[in-house]
Parts: C-alpha cells; structure tokens; sequence
C-alpha cells in the first residue's frame, strides 16, 4: 500500500524548500502527496491560520511535511503537532564535512518533551496589567519522553545521555520531570535494557557547556522550551539553522519540519538551504520504514554539502534550485 504524505508548505521560504524536498522524496520512494496549507496568507484569506481541513488532513495522513509558519506559528505548528499525536519533537545536531562549523566535532541529538512545558499556552490576565503563564509537568509525559530518549540514544548509537532541566529553581515541575526520568532509568537498569544511564544538566550551565564541549554530549533530552532554545544555540556550532531538521513523532503517525522557520529576510529570492527540509525528509522516510532510501538521500545531501554547490548561508552563491538539482543528480 502505497503510504500517503500530507506536504503544507506554510509561510516564507516554506514554500521554496518543502517543493525541493518533495523533488528529493519522488527520486527515492512512491509516496502519494496530498497538498494542505496553513499559515499567514491563508489566516488573511481565510480568517483562520489552520483550516479545519488541514487539521483533520494531517491525522489521517501517514505522515506530514511542513514548511514553515509566520506570525501565525503558534496557531499552526502546536495543534498540528497535536493532530499527529506527537509527544517527541526530535532534533539531531551534526557538523557536515566541507560545512565551515564552529564545532566540527559536534553530533547530537534534542529530545523534546513536546505536549506540555510552558508551550502549554495556558495564559491568563488575572488582573489590569498582570499576566500569568502555567508551566505544567506531568509524570506521565516525563516518563514517557524519558523512555523515548533512551531508546532514540541506543538505536542512534549514542552512548551519552543528558537530562537538561532547572531544579533547583523551578523546584516541583522539573523536579517531578527529573523524578520520572529518574524511575524510568531505574526501570531500565532492573530488566537490562539499553541506554538507562545518564546525567542531569543544569540547563543555563548546559547551554554553556555544549558550546565549550559538544563532543562530550549525544542525547539531551529536555523538557519543551528547553529543548527548543538550547537545540537552536547548537545549531550556531553546525553552520546554522539551514541544516537542522526535525521530526515530531508519536505512537503511529509523525509531523517533519525544518527548524529554521519561515525566515522572511531572504523569502522569494530562491536562496534558502533546502538541507534541513531535506533532511527532514530523511526522517519521514525512516518513519515509514524506507531506512534504504532515508539513508541514500542523506547521503546525497552530505556530499553536496561537502562539494557543493551551496547556498550563500553556507558561504556559497547557489540557488535553491541548484541545489536541489545537485542532491537529486546524485540519487
């Protein structure tokens, strides 16, 4: 049966990057795509930022691919991420040979609790001039991304395992998530499963700390606003947010999505990187089982990354277009 693929292209240079992965996906696989949209133009056409449609279009599907969102990025990527049932936003970090990195020896991976944190939206005015935001924790969440990230850590080869969290501040919420790691670890370690072992971080000290020692670290697993901005910092030590995929994962189905966003200063010149949404094919492929074809087309990117042609992020002068000619000459 062949595996249906909702594609939104969204805002920005979504709709630039998601058609090259699209090119990329029909070099490797047969896939049906079904097109939605979402995003600031259709909230100005519309009145709503995520129709319905979309909404109900990105459940039923086996997968999604998403572009990006504009102002209307909250209204559009959280219940998106919700229509999937995805608890996991995944984010691996890798310095890509001929890349002018930072921390060339940087390979890792963000695993993002994905359905509560502050990213809840939970906000009040609960007086004139005064406003709350409820940040909340559960132990079933905890336990869940928990179990998750160790898993992610001993298929992906990982042998590092960090818990970024706040503790000592935010003392019941990050506490209660630490708890639930913390029995999970335990649960692991008593019938002998694979990556229980790991290291609770500080997360102000740990932002410091990856960018002084990447190569020290392999999964960090995080709570939801955590794992949001310290997986952007990183991206600083690749060559930036154009190579930074992502996939956000739940028990069946799964939405896929660059991290860079909808990145209006170089929308409709036909220049953004189109790698992290290329990437962020790879990751859908491997979610649908094609491990082959996910490993040909990152393969593929790896090496115009390393020989070019490369857009001006990457120092280069190549258009979107070229590049993406370039990663399906070589598939």
């Amino acid at each position: 049966m062949t595996e249906s693929v909702l594609v939104v292209p969204g805002d920005g240079v979504g709709r630039e990057v998601v058609p090259a992965a699209i090119e990329v996906l029909e070099a490797v696989a047969d896939l049906e795509f079904v097109e939605a949209d979402a995003g600031d133009r259709v909230k100005r056409e519309t009145g709503e930022a995520l129709p319905e449609e979309t909404y109900r279009r990105a459940g039923e599907a086996d997968a999604t691919l998403f572009g990006a969102a504009g102002e209307t990025a909250a209204d559009v990527v959280l219940p998106l991420r919700e229509a999937v049932d995805s608890f996991a936003n995944v984010r691996p970090v890798r310095a890509y040979p001929g890349v002018d990195a930072l921390r060339p020896e940087t390979d890792l991976a963000f695993v993002r609790e994905n359905t509560e944190g502050v990213y809840a939206g939970i906000e009040s005015e609960v007086a004139d001039g005064v406003t709350t935001l409820t940040r909340v924790i559960t132990e079933e969440a905890s336990r869940r991304i928990a179990e998750f990230g160790f898993d992610y850590a001993a298929d992906n080869g990982y042998d590092d395992v960090t818990v970024a969290h706040k503790a000592n501040v935010m003392r019941a919420t990050d506490g209660r998530f630490l708890d639930g790691v913390a029995a999970v670890a335990e649960e692991r370690a008593e019938r002998d499963a694979a990556g229980a072992d790991y290291e609770p971080a500080l997360m102000d000290a740990l932002a410091t700390d990856l960018v002084v020692r990447p190569e020290e670290y392999g999964v960090v697993i995080c709570p939801n606003l955590a794992g949001d901005v310290l997986s952007d910092l990183a991206a600083g030590l690749v060559g930036g947010l154009g190579l930074l995929p992502s996939a956000n994962v739940g028990a069946g189905n799964g939405l896929f999505e660059p991290v860079h966003g909808s990145a209006p200063d170089i929308a409709g010149e036909g220049v953004a990187n189109p790698a992290a949404t290329v990437l962020s094919a790879a990751m859908l492929l491997e979610h649908l089982g094609e491990e082959e074809a996910a490993a040909r087309v990152r393969t593929a990117v790896e090496g115009v990354l390393a020989d070019g042609p490369r857009t001006p992020d990457l120092g280069g002068d190549a258009s979107t277009a070229a590049v993406t000619d370039a990663i399906v000459a070589r598939l």
